[in-house]
């Protein structure tokens, strides 16, 4: 982890869960890292704890709508300014609403595609082109997924959700085919593991060289 010291990463959904975990960890191996969720509160109570703790990184919170394209574009425009560009994405925000196929509202569905496909699309787009812009060649995107996005289960409330989460592993997929095409040496990893800190610390020490594609581990979900 020694050559991500000082840089910059980005965390969405950082202010619980896996998100807060995730951006725990990269502070304490030396990241300057923004989490951003729509609300900053346990995300600034994380950054002082990680202060007080003497971790060698920097947890900066943000707060950013990320079903508002305009909110996400102005947080890359902060970041460039204020921090140069991202060098790590972690795409972590994501949601579920138990929405069957047959009776779900579409409020409901619309939500889960605007979190969890086009936020995932459009801070991967500005990832990549914040990369270009200043010539990183060994950047990092890790998408977190679910095992719903590769078994539908018999559950209704889940299908839409598995839905908006095979998205997220096509993206995958199609970002690596893209990537390779650009002639670039920036990496594209799907997780879904139960230990998602260490997992994401797992792939980001790889060696450059090294392209960790797929970590699949069964975890406990639930619905809400």
């Amino acid at each position: 982890m020694e050559r991500w010291q000082h840089r910059v990463a980005l965390v969405t959904g950082a202010s619980v869960g896996i998100g807060a975990a995730v951006a725990r960890a990269l502070v304490q191996h030396g990241m300057k890292v923004v989490g951003c969720a729509r609300s900053v509160d346990k995300i600034e109570k994380l950054a002082a704890e990680c202060q007080s703790a003497g971790y060698p990184g920097t947890l900066i919170p943000y707060k950013c709508d990320l079903s508002n394209e305009e909110e996400i574009l102005s947080m890359f425009s902060a970041i460039k300014t204020l921090h140069q560009g991202v060098d790590v994405c972690i795409n972590n925000a994501g949601l579920a609403r138990p929405e069957p196929l047959l009776s779900g509202k579409t409020e409901g569905w619309r939500t889960m595609i605007d979190v969890n496909v086009m936020a995932v699309s459009i801070c991967t787009r500005e990832t990549y082109q914040s990369m270009k812009e200043r010539s990183i060649d060994d950047g990092h995107i890790i998408n977190i997924n679910s095992m719903n996005g590769h078994s539908v289960v018999p559950q209704s409330v889940v299908h839409f959700y598995s839905a908006t989460k095979y998205a997220v592993t096509a993206l995958t997929e199609g970002l690596r085919q893209e990537l390779r095409e650009a002639k670039t040496h920036i990496r594209a990893t799907c997780l879904k593991a139960e230990d998602m800190a260490n997992a994401v610390i797992y792939v980001l020490s790889a060696p450059p060289h090294v392209q960790i594609g797929d970590i699949q581990m069964r975890p406990t979900e639930q619905i809400s």
